[in-house]
This record gives structure tokens, C-alpha cells and sequence, in this order.
């Protein structure tokens, strides 16, 4: 089905709320009167009063009715309990992980495994690829987009040309590939679901982090640049993947006393995991991730106060 000639305004019933790197944006879907709101994505559990407030004052007497997870990484489903609370509303999950939200399996949803804090929630229904979304009249299609998770979706309306792309593709890249940190295949998902977003024909992208961009065809040419090297040098990916981890950590603790962030690095087990998948250098995963802090202190993404390391 073509898009509209003269559709509505894109962004007409959709607010974009861009948060700090630890919460992942919200996208709040704006339903007609008494209809109800839906929010794409929840952010960080650390976050979650503040999130809680800007959707008090941005729907005012209109109700919550539901909140959508495109994945469950803590930045982006931390806030659902406290949603759930003030709202009343319910929670939406793609079904892969459903059985493990139920259970509050952490680590087969990630936040044990990244040492990371979550929230406890409650889904209460999932969104399948396929299925879609209505909400003010506007239709978003879910769409699956596996590589940066391999259960993480896209929700695309095709009347605007408007795309819900959430890690699947920024500004300037995408996120971290976690199966190939844990040693599965991920970048031909992430390529596959690059061809898709081109098939798609977006003109208009809300990503999960960062501010919305209409240059969409300079976006994936970005993201397929970054791809190509990550699979030239997949060692190199893991490395990025370890600083992105060690960095998103002193986002959450905001500081962190030097032997107490060895002992962090050494205790999660996806760092084990990609230590030991670069053939455990320095011979010991304390010290190979003190030489990963080191690296995100030279570049000014961590800073050194005393005996303490502190986020940027």
C-alpha cells in the first residue's frame, strides 16, 4: 500500500521524550480522546521516577493504556514495573522472552548475565512480529529485527513513513551485537534488518538512542561502514562490546572505588565471556579489565577521582 500523498504531520500524535544514554528514548503514542496513550519503551529502573512524571504532565486526564518493550535490556524496560504502578496499564513484551519475564529469569534476559539493574516486572501480553499495533489512528507495524537482540522489534508506519527503530539503527551506527559477544552469529541478522529498514522506505526514524533523523539513507550507509569493520575485526568488536559494558556500569553506580570495579569486572559473566573469547589476555580478567577502564579514561568517557573511577 503506497503512503498517503498528504498524510498528517509525521510526528502528529507522537511524542519523542530523548533521554540520556543510560534510558533509552520514550515514544509515547498519543490515542484519540478517552481511546489512551501507549509508550514505546520504558528506560533504565534508575530513571524511572522521572519517567513516571513526564508521562503524568505530557497525558495529563488521559490514561496510560498500555506500555510496548521493542526488547528487554534494562534501558529500555527498567521503567515498567513503576509504570505499571502509577498507570495501571499493561505490558507488552516480544514473545520471545516471555516465559522468562514471567519467571524473572535475569539471566536469560540479560540483566544478570551484563550485571545490570532491573526492575521486577510482569508482562502482561505479547506484540508478535506480524502483528500490528493501532493507536489514534495510526497503524504500526511490528516488525522482527534480531542482531543487536535477537528478540528485538521495529514498529513501522507505513502511512507517515515513520520507524520505531529502536537499537536496530541510530544516527550514527547501532548497538552493541550481544550474540556475538556470547559467541552465537549476529551480524547477518544486523545486515539483514539494515536491508529491511532500506526496503521499508522510511523517511523518518526515532531510534532507541539519540535525536530523530530524517537522513535515512546516510544512517545505514553509517551503520553498513561500522558493520563491515566489526566483521573485518570481529576481536574488535568484542573489545567495544567490553567498554560499553564497563562504561554503561559507572552510568548506572555513577562511581566506583578501583578494587570494587575489578571485582565487578571479574564477577559478570558476559565479561568472562568475551575475555575468554579473546583468548583471556594479561592472563588474568581483572587485569585485562582494568586495561579496559584505562582505555575509556584515555578517551574521556570515565574519569579518575582518586581511588575512584566516575562516570563522564
Amino acid at each position: 500500500m503506497p503512503p498517503d500523498t498528504h498524510p498528517a504531520p509525521w510526528h502528529e500524535g507522537l511524542h519523542v521524550f530523548e533521554r540520556g544514554w543510560l534510558s533509552s528514548n520514550n515514544v509515547l503514542l498519543l490515542g484519540a480522546p478517552g481511546e489512551g496513550a501507549v509508550l514505546v519503551d520504558a528506560s533504565h529502573t534508575l530513571h524511572a521516577a522521572q519517567t513516571v512524571a513526564m508521562m503524568q504532565a505530557a497525558l495529563g486526564a488521559e490514561p496510560l493504556r498500555r506500555v510496548v518493550n521493542t526488547h528487554l535490556h534494562s534501558d529500555h524496560c527498567g521503567g515498567n514495573a513503576a509504570l505499571q504502578r502509577a498507570f495501571g496499564c499493561r505490558i507488552a513484551i516480544p514473545p520471545g522472552l516471555h516465559g522468562a519475564a514471567t519467571a524473572w529469569d535475569a539471566d536469560a534476559l540479560s540483566h544478570g548475565t551484563t550485571g545490570q539493574t532491573c526492575e521486577r516486572f510482569v508482562p502482561d501480553e505479547v506484540l508478535a512480529p506480524g502483528e500490528v499495533l493501532a493507536v489514534g489512528g495510526r497503524r504500526w507495524q511490528a516488525l522482527a529485527a534480531p542482531g543487536h537482540d535477537p528478540h528485538s522489534l521495529l514498529l513501522f508506519d507505513e502511512r507517515h513513513g515513520v520507524l520505531i527503530s529502536a537499537d536496530a539503527l541510530w544516527g550514527n551506527g547501532f548497538g552493541v551485537v550481544f550474540p556475538e559477544l556470547e559467541g552465537e552469529p549476529g551480524f547477518d541478522d544486523v545486515a539483514a534488518v539494515l536491508d529491511l529498514i532500506e526496503r521499508l522506505d522510511a523517511r523518518h526514524v526515532v531510534p532507541g538512542h539519540g535525536a530523530p533523523f530524517d537522513d535515512v539513507a546516510e544512517a545505514l550507509a553509517r551503520a553498513r561502514r561500522r558493520l563491515a569493520g566489526q566483521r573485518a575485526d570481529p576481536a574488535r568488536h568484542l573489545q567495544h562490546g567490553a567498554r560499553v559494558l564497563v562504561k554503561y556500569h559507572l552510568m548506572e553506580v555513577r562511581e566506583q572505588a578501583w578494587p570494587a570495579l575489578r571485582g565487578w569486572i571479574a564477577a559478570t559473566p558476559l565479561m568472562q565471556q568475551v575475555w575468554q573469547r579473546l583468548g583471556g589476555p594479561e592472563g588474568d580478567i581483572a587485569a585485562w579489565g582494568e586495561r579496559v577502564v584505562l582505555s575509556l579514561i584515555d578517551s574521556g568517557a570515565l574519569q579518575r577521582r582518586g581511588g575512584l573511577v566516575a562516570d563522564a
